[in-house]
């Protein structure tokens, strides 16, 4: 039973593949209609599924498959010559064929489905027969000189396979089973060695024809060498084995700890660099750690090129839409495909297949011009779609491109206007990209009326968004008149990218590098407030503003300086000006999920660990391009009412008394009455630190006691000055503790002054009213 799964499991693995390329090589077919070589490659490939399905049982596949390598036998056979609705019809069958074979894939049968195959087996049947009279044309007069020796010679093998008589699988014992499969493979085997055979002869005859160009020695050398060459291509086969993809996917979350041990080994490093520099070690600490580095990204390259795959593996399929869309559209068109060959990891490669369908169901739909119109305009009246794919940095870029009528800049700002997309002011403002954007808001669509192709304003929106989830970007370039030109810019990989970390208050982010155009240091100055909304000039540029902590909800801990930085993002033709803090750096990082419980929150992608062992969340660009819209506060406004008032009275001033002692607390409160500032109290350093932090109170000095339950004084006093803004703020610890090294920890924590109990209320009042300046 299991080597029957196994059987099965390789027959699917090869049908797909058979079936991917019979779809691709049926296109070229009914270009290039004379080649002979494909057409018998089509056949062979038609009869290998008819073969292998019919020994598994799956009648209605063979049924299928017979019907159709009939009409490509007369074909092949120069008896019939494939029209455009011939080959609509082999077309429909390979439909048929994906449909059944992902039957079999899913319910291990070709019935379960209920497909009724008898239709499209009468059209091939008449075909095959010459009863069609609008789809097959007789040209046997042709045959001796269209077929050439050696390919008379694969016809006769290939007619020697087809006429082998059907065996009954179900008739045959287990023996007989046995012997069939073993007589099977001796004849595949036999072909293989027989191609082999024609390959080298064909290789000597090119070696004899180049030899009288040569020196008798080097014709010799070349004749010897030829062998060799068939040798080297075998081998080079049996190399090649089938790895599951589950096992290439554990071996990439493998590689994405390794990364992570990496990242956390260099930040350990510069730690112990910066504690014990000059000592010895260090030179071979250093040397080790950067060997490791190097292996780890060298091993990490080796993997992630064992996910890759050639985006041919989707381009193939094109060919056929774009032919199927010229019959369907009444339009000529022809698509031109360039750097299929072009690598970038499988779970990408599984991802952009839709958005490109769609791209090019729109250039052949909207863009192409029917064959009138193009001649009236002086164009050829059939239209070019290319297709090309290039590497470019980290990423790969794939272009559509046609030389249709273009996109008109005002007819897509009146269609959004009215199906209230935007506003008139709106499209006022807009430039001519910003209005080719338009065309990815959803429900929108220039169609005149809703078709098979297109019309219901789901297409591109359908691009934006799964170009988005693979962290890309999408860029527009039009001509009216002219044509189109859409370029998908995507990482060659989704486990390990490249961020640029940053800060804002207490909170570190990584945005995707892929997404960020440029960073620059600007004044506070520089910002402006236009109907609600912060905007920066940016040379000839006005940039919308936000800021990361108010998207995100961080509070307002830190004091900004005079100048900011702005981090700006981009998704297709938007932009948008982020502020922050800090400005951590660039560092590559492993995505990881967020888990179920915290899946779907707007604005992140996922999360990763940084080099000191902190997890950080990753930004979701446009999910936060989306989030900044709603957000109205005005950022100088704010700044400018956070700057401190002058205090003008003692009452002005606000003093924090930190005691888990109600008595000390009192007693201190006692102490400051006659300065007439205000207090408030707090039972330990948790409490303490979260009504600082919440800047419900402007605090001008804190009173602070050691000995505290949750945390203690000195704690207290190292988090506090983490924080710019109290950088200078006055901490009196007030404490029985008297020792040289309780007074020397103080000052290291940042103590202002250290008054031992038991104090006089007069001193504790005179070193209060000294810190606050009170005369």
């Amino acid at each position: 039973m299991e080597d029957m799964q196994e059987i099965l499991e390789d027959f699917l693995v090869e049908a797909f593949e058979l079936v991917e390329q019979i779809d691709h090589d049926l296109v070229e077919l009914e270009t290039n209609p004379e080649d002979l070589e494909l057409l018998n490659s089509i056949f062979r490939v038609a009869h290998t599924i008819k073969g292998s399905s019919s020994f598994l049982n799956f009648d209605v596949l063979t049924k299928l498959t017979h019907h159709m390598e009939d009409v490509l036998n007369k074909a092949r056979h120069g008896e019939l010559k494939i029209t455009p609705d011939i080959m609509d019809v082999v077309l429909e069958s390979v439909d048929r064929m994906k449909t059944l074979l992902n039957s079999i894939r899913d319910n291990g049968n070709d019935t379960a489905i209920g497909m009724d195959i008898e239709p499209i087996c009468t059209k091939l049947t008449a075909i095959s027969e010459g009863n069609d009279s609008c789809s097959a044309e007789i040209n046997s007069s042709e045959n001796s000189d269209a077929i050439s020796q050696p390919q008379t010679q694969e016809t006769s093998a290939s007619e020697q396979i087809k006429e082998e008589p059907e065996i009954d699988v179900n008739q045959l014992s287990d023996s007989e089973v046995e012997a069939e499969i073993e007589r099977l493979l001796k004849v595949r085997k036999a072909e293989d060695q027989a191609r082999r055979e024609r390959k080298k002869q064909e290789e000597k005859a090119n070696v004899a024809k180049q030899a009288p160009k040569t020196q008798t020695n080097s014709g010799a050398n070349a004749d010897k060498k030829v062998p060799a060459v068939g040798g080297a291509n075998s081998s080079s086969m049996d190399q090649t084995i089938r790895v599951e993809v589950k096992r290439l996917d554990h071996l990439m979350n493998l590689i994405g700890e390794l990364v992570l041990g990496k990242n956390r080994l260099l930040k350990i490093y510069d730690d112990v660099e910066e504690r014990y520099e000059g000592e010895k070690f260090l030179e071979e600490l250093n040397q080790v750690v950067g060997q490791l580095s190097i292996i780890t990204t060298d091993v990490q390259l080796a993997v992630m090129k064992t996910r890759m795959q050639p985006i041919a593996k989707v381009f193939n399929k094109f060919p056929r839409v774009v032919r199927d869309l010229s019959r369907e559209l009444g339009k000529q068109m022809e698509l031109e495909i360039s750097g299929e060959e072009t690598e970038l990891d499988k779970s990408i490669v599984e991802e952009i297949g839709d958005p490109i369908m769609h791209m090019i169901r729109n250039s052949c739909d909207h863009g192409i011009e029917d064959p009138a119109t193009r001649l009236a305009l002086g164009k050829p009246e059939k239209g070019i779609v290319q297709l090309k794919a290039y590497n470019e940095g980290n990423h790969i870029v794939v272009e559509i491109t046609d030389d249709g009528k273009g996109l008109d800049a005002n007819a897509l700002k009146v269609k959004a206007i009215e199906k209230n997309l935007i506003t008139e002011r709106e499209a006022e403002q807009m430039s001519d990209k910003e209005a080719f954007a338009l065309i990815f808001k959803p429900g929108f669509s220039m169609a005149a009326k809703v078709t098979n192709v297109s019309g219901r304003g789901v297409g591109m929106d359908v691009v934006k968004t799964n170009i988005e989830k693979l962290n890309g970007v999408i860029e527009i370039d039009s001509e009216l008149g002219k044509g189109s030109s859409f370029k998908l810019k995507i990482p060659l990989t989704l486990a390990i990218i490249q961020s640029l970390l940053v800060g804002t208050q207490e909170e570190f982010y990584a945005i995707p590098l892929a997404s960020v155009l440029e960073t620059v240091r600007v004044p506070i100055d520089n910002i402006y407030t236009i109907e609600g909304k912060n905007v920066l000039r940016l040379r000839d540029e006005v940039l919308s503003l936000v800021r990361l902590s108010d998207v995100f909800g961080v509070k307002q801990v830190l004091e900004g300086g005079d100048q900011t930085y702005v981090v700006v993002v981009g998704i297709a033709e938007s932009k948008l000006g982020i502020i922050v803090d800090t400005l951590v750096g660039q560092e590559e990082i492993v995505i990881k999920s967020m888990g179920d419980y915290l899946q779907n929150i707007q604005g992140i992608a996922g999360a990763t660990i940084r080099g000191d062992g902190r997890v950080t969340l990753i930004v979701d660009v446009g999910a936060m391009m989306d989030m900044a819209k709603e957000i109205k506060v005005d950022i100088k406004a704010q700044i400018e009412s956070s700057a401190k008032k002058p205090k003008e009275k003692p009452s002005d001033y606000k003093v924090l008394i930190v005691d888990d002692s109600k008595m000390d607390r009192t007693l201190m409160q006692k102490s400051l009455e006659p300065l007439g500032v205000s207090t408030l109290e707090a039972t330990n350093g948790v409490e303490a630190l979260g009504l600082i932090k919440s800047n419900e109170h402007d605090i001008d000095a804190v009173l602070i006691d050691i000995e505290m339950p949750r945390m203690d004084g000195y704690t207290l006093a190292g988090e506090i000055r983490k924080y710019s803004k109290y950088r200078y703020l006055p901490l009196i610890a007030v404490t029985s503790r008297t020792s040289k090294t309780d007074r020397l920890r103080g000052v290291e924590v940042g103590m202002t002054e250290y008054i031992t109990k038991p104090y006089s209320p007069e001193y504790l009042e005179n070193v209060v009213r000294k810190n606050l300046k009170l005369g």
